[in-house]
């Protein structure tokens, strides 16, 4: 063999051995693709915060420009009854033991 071969030889195993270390360590590929579905994961996180964020923007818009809002938002999440209303609360029975 000549020097040539050799040479040409030592490259490849070179190579090899880079190629080897790039798909097999922890710094490598694995670690490559983790960080793209690390990636994937968070857009999809902030989509839905985003979609959440606008429902709850449009909310307060509606709060602040109609009183009906307010009201219906008092009722539902507060249990405020308005002056010319009636409270009726439902209890149901307890069932009896035989």
């Amino acid at each position: 063999m000549g020097t040539g071969r050799w040479l040409l030889l030592g490259l490849a195993v070179i190579a090899l051995l880079l190629q080897g270390q790039l798909w097999v360590s922890n710094s490598g590929f694995s670690k490559t693709q983790g960080l793209r579905a690390a990636v994937a994961e968070q857009a999809a996180e902030n989509q839905q915060l985003q979609q959440r964020n606008l429902a709850l923007e449009a909310e307060v818009i509606n709060l602040k420009q109609s009183l009906e809002a307010a009201e219906e938002r008092a009722r539902t999440d507060l249990g405020m009854i308005g002056p010319q209303e009636t409270f009726y609360q439902v209890v149901p029975a307890v069932a009896t033991p035989l």
